[in-house]
């Protein structure tokens, strides 16, 4: 089953009518393997195809310097990388979701390739730059 990338429609839903606070919802980035069934069809952060590993917790990192800025007429999120050191796993997505909300799904991030975590080197997954026009979620 794929990895698509993509906002999920959900998200765009429930953004409209308020559902999500970006600014002071507690949100979360789970690590999931190339078995996963993730699209912009998600609702809901799931364990299913979710990644196991050292140095991995289910439910994946908190995100922070959670931001939500305007330029123009685009509003735009900017969050800090997260990342897990000492860590032993692969992985080929991502899931953002709100933990405030249910667990409700935001986005899904394709890797494009399995990308693996060793030990002796952080995994840190490199969001795009922050910005109006290459900020992962952006609202124009």
């Amino acid at each position: 089953m794929p990895i698509l990338q993509g906002m999920c429609s959900s998200f765009k839903q429930e953004s409209w009518l308020g559902i999500h606070d970006l600014d002071t919802d507690v949100l979360k980035l789970a690590l999931y393997t190339a078995t996963a069934d993730l699209s912009q069809a998600t609702t809901a952060y799931t364990t299913s195809g979710e990644v196991v590993g050292a140095g991995y917790a289910a439910g994946g990192e908190i995100l922070t310097g959670v931001q939500v800025l305007l330029s123009g007429t685009t509003a735009y999120v900017v969050f800090n990388n997260p990342t897990w050191a000492g860590a032993s796993f692969t992985c080929r997505g991502a899931l953002i979701y709100n933990t405030s909300k249910a667990d409700r799904a935001i986005a899904v991030l394709d890797f494009g390739s399995d990308k693996t975590a060793t030990p002796a080197v952080p995994f840190v997954v490199a969001l795009p730059q922050p910005a109006a026009s290459t900020a992962l979620l952006r609202f124009a």
